[in-house]
């Protein structure tokens, strides 16, 4: 089965491209998502972070402390690549576990939608890759609009720690001009249907 990546910079839109894929019947992996339910379950994990970063890293109840661990990695380029280096691996090990799920579904193809996709390695073990693309000014005002704790300067912190546009753009196979200017539905159909060509088993 064909394994696709969709990534993109924060404020891109990637997860309502990833959204019409699903809707087209694509399954879809979400990497932030499933990156959260594994630190919560994998008890092997859960010791690690507790160790690496204490005790503020869940709540009382148990659950992840996103905020806490981000105030204890967000400013520390050392403490980030612990985390980083710890998370990863794991939910490449789910994202397997999952995929192997999806090859009975006999969709043509799945997704892994992931904003650290070329940063984490894991574009590696994927097929190929759609980036999400979108002016700089608009992804801010998008982060800004949806995220009201956020300060301008918050964004663009995340922006510098995320790969470039036009290295993201270079390096992706599939980009998906998200600009509020290009209509992104004609480009996702037919992006699907080349990909669905791609992942059709081979006739004799």
């Amino acid at each position: 089965m064909l394994r696709i990546g969709i990534t993109g910079g924060i404020g891109s839109g990637k997860s309502v491209v990833s959204r019409v894929f699903s809707l087209l019947g694509i399954p879809l992996y979400d990497s932030d998502q499933r990156a959260r339910w594994v630190m919560e379950h994998d008890a092997l994990l859960r010791e690690q972070l507790l160790s690496t970063f204490g005790p503020d890293t869940y709540t009382a109840a148990g659950q992840l402390n996103r905020p806490a661990l981000a105030r204890t990695v967000f400013a520390d380029p050392t403490q980030l690549a612990q985390l980083n280096a710890l998370v990863h691996p794991r939910v490449g090990e789910d994202f397997a576990r999952w995929a192997a799920v999806q090859q009975a579904t006999g969709a043509p193809y799945i997704l892994k939608e992931a904003a650290l996709l070329f940063e984490s390695g894991a574009y590696k073990t994927l097929g190929r890759i759609i980036t999400v693309a979108a002016p700089l000014a608009v992804r801010k005002t998008r982060v800004l609009r949806r995220d009201p704790h956020r300060t301008a300067a918050d964004v663009q912190a995340i922006i510098g720690k995320q790969l470039g546009e036009d290295e993201r753009q270079q390096r992706a196979d599939y980009v998906v001009h998200n600009d509020d200017v290009q209509l992104v539905l004609p480009q996702v159909l037919a992006l699907d249907t080349q990909l669905r060509a791609l992942g059709a088993p081979a006739t004799k």
